[in-house]
């Protein structure tokens, strides 16, 4: 069928609107309608082709939207249902049976391969394959999208808003609720606050963590963390050794544990040596290289510096355990949001690449 979608032809040119071919979905794959997706940093590392996913490509891979049809094989779906799309997975491997998707042995042929888990592609531009990304490709008017990429969304919650659910929302919630798994009496540094720093501020928040300290450079965002949770803030162009504050902040100990989600080496670096002896520090933001002292940053303090993919979340459960806090206005991420028209792709690129905009969503469908 032919659909509209925002191809990305090479790394110095903009997301263009174009009409596209998209097959039909295999036995275990479902054709949806998009009704939104989240605009994510990853997606721009793809398009500058910092990401290695070969062009030209239709991004987007925070997707939610309305099934239309299914394949043979899918069981879990059905037509009309409501659904966010997230990373897909063989399901086969070891770590999927032991329910850890995100250390999949196919992830990235899966997700960042540029074909459907089979090995095959469902997109063609005037006879040329084009690229597909997390099995989904979102940034479209509609996708194909495989059963295991698929979750549920109740029907008393927007399904617009869902999307990042999917890959930034959950990175840094995970983060937290899955890998740290901090004490309600314990301190964290998160450095970083766009979405993927802001939803471990509020994961934080969830754990009930006595001391939640947000770093940033963003007057605007270090405000936020403060409305979302975090009991004290650092702006490091005001106060460029974050560091010691966070020590002056936890009785000179430092913090118990430490999310670093800048994707800056610098604060990489700190966010290891903001923590007390013997504590976690977790990467969900890729900074580059970063210079460590082994005896003094490591193995001397019996620190470990462990890095998470996808908040080491199975979107199945995790997913749903999220919408379930945002329910109870546990996890309030929709104050993440600015949303956009499909059609304005380009300015809803240039507002998050700038920080304008914490977390933009390109709505497929104008509301109304």
């Amino acid at each position: 069928m032919k659909i509209k979608a925002a191809v990305t032809h090479s790394p110095d040119s903009l997301y263009v609107i174009e009409d596209i071919e998209l097959d039909e979905p295999h036995n275990d794959e479902m054709l949806v309608r998009v009704i939104a997706s989240g605009y994510c940093h990853t997606d721009e590392l793809i398009r500058i082709q910092k990401l290695p996913v070969t062009l030209p490509a239709v991004l987007g891979h925070e997707g939610c939207g309305i099934v239309e049809r299914v394949g043979a094989d899918v069981k879990e779906f059905m037509a009309g249902d409501r659904v966010a799309f997230s990373f897909g997975s063989c399901g086969k491997c070891d770590r999927c049976l032991e329910g850890r998707p995100t250390l999949c042995v196919l992830f990235e042929k899966i997700n960042f391969g540029g074909v459907q888990a089979d090995g095959t592609s469902r997109l063609s531009q005037n006879g040329k394959i084009l690229s597909t990304l997390f099995g989904q490709s979102s940034f479209a008017k509609y996708a194909v999208v495989n059963e295991r990429n698929a979750v549920k969304v109740p029907d008393d919650i927007p399904l617009e808003i869902t999307g990042p659910l999917g890959c930034g929302i959950q990175t840094g919630a995970g983060a937290v609720l899955n890998r740290l798994k901090p004490k309600p009496t314990s301190s964290i540094a998160i450095f970083g606050c766009g979405s993927v720093g802001l939803s471990a501020v509020m994961a934080a928040k969830i754990s009930n963590c006595a001391i939640i300290i947000g770093v940033d450079q963003v007057p605007s965002r270090l405000q936020l963390a403060m409305e979302l949770g975090a009991t004290h803030v650092i702006n490091t162009k005001e106060t460029p050794d974050a560091v010691t504050e966070i020590r002056n902040l936890t009785e000179g100990l430092g913090a118990d544990c430490s999310v670093d989600a800048s994707g800056n080496a610098t604060c990489t670096k700190m966010s290891l040596n903001c923590t007390r002896l013997g504590s976690p520090t977790v990467i969900v933001g890729g900074g580059g290289d970063v210079t460590l002292n082994m005896e003094m940053d490591i193995m001397g303090h019996a620190k470990s510096l462990i890095g998470v993919v996808e908040g080491d979340s199975n979107p199945k459960l995790f997913i749903p355990e999220l919408i379930k806090h945002y329910r109870e206005g546990r996890f309030p991420f929709d104050k993440l949001i600015t949303y956009y028209d499909f059609d304005d792709i380009n300015t809803a690129m240039s507002d998050s690449n700038s920080g304008k905009t914490i977390k933009a969503i390109l709505r497929m469908e104008k509301p109304g």
